[in-house]
């Protein structure tokens, strides 16, 4: 069955740094573009960003350009987002989300992790 498992979140202050990896499992991840989503209280779930499947082209939302990087390691089936110079802005649950780009009905997500920065 396939599983997408986000880990590395947690309470973190104003400027710090968080590093966010889900490992996936059950498909092809190779095959896939792979997507973080956040999701804050009382807020709809944004894309942060994408990173296509030989890791080469990614995509930014405006407010996280600069600070988060997305990037992926097909050998360990796992994509990660480094988040620096946090801010209490981007607290959210961060989920993890893969998409096939051909094939787009094929698209899975990972229960979450959260993020909170926080003095």
């Amino acid at each position: 069955q396939v599983q997408l498992v986000e880990s590395g979140g947690g309470l973190v202050q104003p400027g710090g740094s968080l590093r966010l990896s889900c490992a996936a499992s059950g498909f092809t991840f190779s095959s896939y573009t792979m997507r973080w989503y956040r999701q804050a209280p009382g807020k709809e779930r944004e894309l942060v960003a994408a990173i296509a499947s030989a890791g080469i082209q990614t995509n930014y939302l405006d407010s996280v350009k600069g600070r988060f990087a997305i990037s992926r390691d097909n050998a360990k089936n796992t994509v990660y987002l480094q988040m620096n110079s946090l801010k209490p802005e981007d607290t959210a649950v961060y989920y993890c989300n893969a998409y096939h780009p051909i094939f787009r009905q094929r698209e899975y997500w990972g229960q979450g992790t959260q993020v909170t920065v926080s003095s």
